[in-house]
């Protein structure tokens, strides 16, 4: 074994000790973001100096990182000195914006992206950029799961969510094409949240296929979420009572998922929530094979000058060009018409089960670091524009697992209130 393999895997039990036992009150005194939104200014700047701390610590074992560099506050607002992290194809002034690829290594970020603007306008602080899979694609990052250092933390947004995880920030940016926001949450076990399609501006992010792509976030818990969503300007709503849904028949998953998200509708029906089956699985079946062929379409086409220019240098996304490209323009709207087809259908089941739950993830984080996990059961969800969900459900001594909330386009607020409500009756808070 060589000093440099002794040396990481010290590295990792260090962090994964860490990542268990978590940062003392006296260096660690803001736990969620609503300690951050009680607190004073000066209780925010000893929070963001606990943050670097906690970074210093466990970031080499994690790896969320590509570049920490708190960039000062341009605004006095609700979010004054609360640091983020910024996912590494959304672009932030005065730091890089590398997409996760060697190719581009030491690039510069143009300037803030919409996004980032936005919420630096409220007084919030990036603290940095956080690792991606290669281009949003399949090439993982090298971060780690903090839940267990041997397991993916899922992708693309990787280090978004790992850094969340981790307790690093406490609000991180992220984007979906597939399900790059909500399968990481569940793999790390915190919540992500993708609003409906075309919320956030895409302006300054990377893209990949226009139809799919869309911002989200990253928290710790769904009450955070709803916090963070209220002070970026948006409407809270309030609680709501409606039958819930759930598949009829419980889509491919692991035996660990299937017990976890049987468990979680006990639960809930055990406390009085009206939890209606729905027919869905065939649907959510094809969505998934049409929104990855609308994705390898569209992608194929907007990478295609980076492809010729560095071929196989692009790894995944090689491969993804030379597919994508091999699909024809009919074939194409066919997958359109479906996805289409689809949303009126979806649109329907929403007026009787206004919130749709489903598993986040196929099962726990997979082994290893050779993939980021399987998007099966988020791509649907992207592909209808809807806004979701993934909290923690409740696991005894494994690898965390998400249950997926799904509502009507522009439902928001309802799905963020629900998912607080659900996470309540399940003890994940």
């Amino acid at each position: 074994m060589t000093d440099r393999m002794r040396r990481r895997e010290l590295l990792s039990l260090v962090g994964l000790a860490a990542a268990r036992k978590g940062v003392s009150a006296v260096t660690f005194p803001l736990q969620s973001l609503r300690d951050w939104l009680r607190a004073d200014a000066a209780s925010r700047k000893q929070g963001l100096e606990a943050c670097l701390e906690r970074i210093r610590q466990m970031d080499p074992s994690i790896h969320a990182w590509v570049q920490v560099q708190p960039q000062p506050s341009i605004a006095a607002g609700r979010l004054s000195g609360i640091p983020f992290a910024v996912k590494d194809i959304i672009e932030a002034k005065n730091l890089v914006t590398e997409y996760g690829s060697p190719i581009y290594k030491g690039r510069q970020s143009t300037g803030d992206a919409a996004i980032v603007q936005k919420i630096r306008s409220l007084g919030a602080i990036v603290m940095g950029k956080t690792q991606t899979a290669s281009f949003a694609f399949r090439t993982p990052a090298p971060t780690r799961n903090p839940r267990n250092l041997e397991h993916t933390p899922g992708g693309s947004s990787s280090g978004s969510a790992a850094a969340v995880a981790a307790g690093m920030v406490p609000v991180a940016l992220g984007t979906q094409t597939l399900g790059s926001v909500l399968r990481p949450a569940s793999y790390c076990g915190v919540t992500g949240f993708k609003p409906s399609y075309g919320w956030f501006s895409t302006d300054g992010v990377l893209p990949f296929a226009k139809s799919l792509d869309t911002l989200g976030l990253f928290t710790s818990t769904p009450a955070d979420m709803l916090d963070l969503w209220e002070s970026l300007g948006n409407a809270r709503g309030g609680d709501e009572d409606f039958s819930v849904g759930a598949p009829e028949t419980l889509p491919e998953v692991e035996p660990e998922m299937a017990k976890a998200f049987q468990s979680a509708i006990s639960l809930l029906r055990g406390r009085g929530i009206s939890v209606q089956t729905v027919r869905i699985t065939a649907m959510l079946d094809k969505l998934k094979d049409e929104a990855s062929l609308v994705m390898y379409y569209e992608g194929a086409r907007f990478h295609k000058q980076r492809f010729e220019q560095y071929s196989d240098q692009l790894k995944d996304l090689a491969d993804l060009v030379r597919e994508g490209l091999q699909i024809t323009a009919q074939r194409y709207q066919e997958a359109l018409g479906f996805i289409a087809q689809s949303k009126q259908e979806i649109s329907g089941l929403f007026k009787t089960t206004p919130v749709i739950l489903t598993p986040a993830a196929t099962g726990p984080a997979p082994l290893g670091l050779a993939s980021t996990g399987d998007s099966r059961m988020n791509s649907p969800w992207t592909a209808l524009g809807t806004p979701a969900i993934s909290i923690p459900m409740p696991v005894s001594g494994g690898l965390p697992l998400g249950l997926q909330l799904a509502a009507e386009h522009g439902q928001e607020a309802r799905v963020l209130h629900t998912a607080k409500r659900v996470a309540a009756i399940l003890g994940t808070a």
